[in-house]
């Protein structure tokens, strides 16, 4: 019987990726690179299966006088996306069929968490500014987990099955991308991948259910399925 609903946060309640994505590839270009879109895939969900830093990629791959040129460093690469990205972020609206999802959750009497690759201070944050955080009986992020055990590790996922009190076989996991499909069934709960702009590009495996939108999930069908 489904007892708890756990979200993924970046792209599945919030499209953060591809705002980050789309604001490397603009500086990338400006100084006549193309961003590694392989590398860059590997990282979406997770940190699990690559260390890819495109601040550093970029920084190694410029010539001594362009790094010279306002005393430009990776750091201040880092700091230059962040605040591109960022205004897009906050541009963006919760995804489609989210908060439907939720409050149809709370009437049944469903346990909700997010489980996210993402710090708290990124995740309570935007949760709150999207008035949504408030719904979640408990909230996962890397910061609960060990160093580098962020999906496609399991780590994440067990925590947030452990602290909602419930069964692997009792929840149901909705995420965006591979590194969280991934994780998802490592810790063996059903899963339901709905890509978004930026991971619709990437090749989701293993998923019990792919939609486009979770608008076109209806709990219903949800709860006959786990059961």
């Amino acid at each position: 019987m489904l007892k708890a609903l756990i979200f993924d946060f970046d792209g599945l309640i919030l499209d953060t990726e591809t705002p980050e994505y789309l604001a490397w590839k603009h500086i990338y270009q400006e100084y006549g690179f193309e961003l590694p879109s392989g590398e860059w895939e590997k990282i979406v969900g997770g940190y699990g299966l690559s260390t890819f830093d495109a601040a550093e990629h970029l920084w190694h791959l410029l010539s001594s006088s362009q790094r010279a040129q306002g005393q430009l460093d990776s750091a201040s690469l880092r700091d230059r996306h962040r605040s591109e990205s960022g205004a897009l972020i906050q541009a963006q609206e919760i995804l489609p069929g989210v908060r439907e999802m939720i409050h149809q959750a709370k009437q049944l009497g469903l346990k909700l968490a997010i489980a996210s690759s993402s710090p708290h201070a990124w995740v309570d944050a935007h949760a709150q500014r999207l008035s949504v955080f408030h719904y979640f009986d408990v909230v996962i992020c890397a910061d609960d987990v060990g160093a580098g055990r962020t999906k496609p590790n399991p780590d994440l996922f067990l925590l947030a099955l452990k602290q909602l009190q419930v069964r692997n076989n009792e929840a149901a996991v909705f995420e965006d991308s591979p590194n969280g499909v991934t994780a998802a069934r490592r810790a063996g709960i059903f899963v339901v991948a709905i890509p978004n702009q930026l991971t619709s590009m990437l090749p989701i495996e293993d998923a019990n259910l792919i939609l486009s939108s979770l608008s076109e999930l209806p709990l219903s069908l949800l709860l006959d399925k786990v059961k």
